[in-house]
């Protein structure tokens, strides 16, 4: 396939005329002669080195195999409120690494704050994660998930204990959902969105909150002074994907939003990016409050919150978990149990492994 040829099928279309993005303003995409997608107001950044997994660096990652013949799903299955679990994953560490952005660059990114795999660095691969350790609750999630690094004045801001990282139906139809493809990796928002981007971002869900404080696109500029007062974030990443790659240029334009078929309140992936995934969806919380003012993030101020996700789960684990509990219309724990209905058993055993 031509690099041209490959522009082309990567890029993020919208289809204005007959489906309506999702989400509160959906910010709309087009794509460039070079590849890049332009959202108002910046230009995401390309990949150009190579990698193990990219020997060219031209930024695209073919899935092997591809996933074809796959049309969007508007069924309508019976009602289930939940359909979800959770991955409770804990801080690891810091670094200023980037292996989906930089790939096997140390050190050019801003600094991030590594949840998950033990080992994930600048050069991490999909192999290299496969043969890593996890802070994750269920030992089979070697995923890498990070996000840049908070603090307060000179002195980081971390997570503590294991955080909230929920896998959800993004679509009405959630018996269609099937699990990531191994080695699928993106980046969901950017260090370079506008606090009005940020705002009407179709991941954007509470924004910043402490106290009775919601909906920020910044950090409150103070919040109660109580051991039980954190500041939180909760944010949704793109649960369509095109099928054909794990990546590309953008780190997006493989992945896009559900959006909501015409004349219905239905939930469904576009026609370029069919096949329905999990939908992540990050909850985190940092122990912080009192005075915010000295409180920013390694990328600058709270509207250019961003989050990276590679997925190097085990096949199976993985497969265990969206079946049980978000094909299966449950509200599951780490171990895929819901204690709402304990007549469907749990997806893992009491380790969190497979039974």
């Amino acid at each position: 396939m031509s690099r041209r040829s490959k522009i082309l099928s990567g890029a993020l279309v919208t289809s204005a005329l007959l489906l309506t993005p999702i989400g509160l303003g959906g910010v709309a995409a087009s794509s460039t002669p070079s590849g890049a997608v332009v959202h108002t107001g910046h230009t995401m950044a390309l990949s150009t080195a190579s990698s193990p997994e990219d020997p060219d660096g031209d930024g695209y990652i073919p899935a092997n195999p591809p996933v074809t013949g796959v049309t969007p799903s508007t069924q309508n299955p019976p009602h289930r409120y939940f359909h979800e679990f959770q991955a409770n994953c804990s801080v690891s560490h810091t670094r200023p690494d980037d292996p989906i952005v930089y790939p096997q660059q140390p050190g050019r990114s801003h600094d991030h704050t590594f949840l998950g795999n033990t080992t994930t660095n600048a050069g991490s691969t999909t192999a290299t994660l496969s043969a890593g350790g996890t802070t994750c609750k269920a030992p089979g999630d070697l995923s890498g998930y990070w996000m840049p690094t908070l603090s307060n004045g000179d002195e980081p801001v971390l997570p503590v204990g294991p955080q909230v990282i929920y896998y959800k139906a993004g679509v009405t139809d959630y018996a269609s959902v099937r699990p990531f493809p191994k080695g699928l990796r993106f980046v969901v928002g950017s260090p370079m969105q506008s606090a009005d981007e940020f705002r009407h971002h179709p991941g954007f869900v509470e924004g910043w909150e402490c106290g009775d404080s919601f909906f920020n696109t910044e950090f409150p500029a103070s919040c109660p002074s109580r051991p039980d007062v954190q500041l939180n974030i909760r944010f949704q990443a793109p649960s369509c994907w095109d099928g054909r790659y794990l990546d590309t240029p953008d780190h997006k334009s493989h992945m896009a939003y559900p959006v909501v078929k015409p004349g219905t309140n239905d939930n469904i992936c576009p026609a370029d990016h069919p096949v329905a995934l999990p939908m992540i969806e990050f909850k985190m919380a940092f122990p912080v409050n009192g005075d915010m003012s000295k409180v920013r993030l390694a990328s600058g101020p709270g509207h250019s919150f961003h989050y990276d996700f590679f997925n190097a789960w085990d096949d199976r684990t993985l497969k265990a978990l969206v079946d049980h509990c978000v094909v299966g219309g449950l509200q599951c724990d780490a171990r895929g149990y819901d204690e709402t209905h304990p007549e469907a058993g749990a997806a893992l055993g009491t380790d969190y492994r497979l039974p």
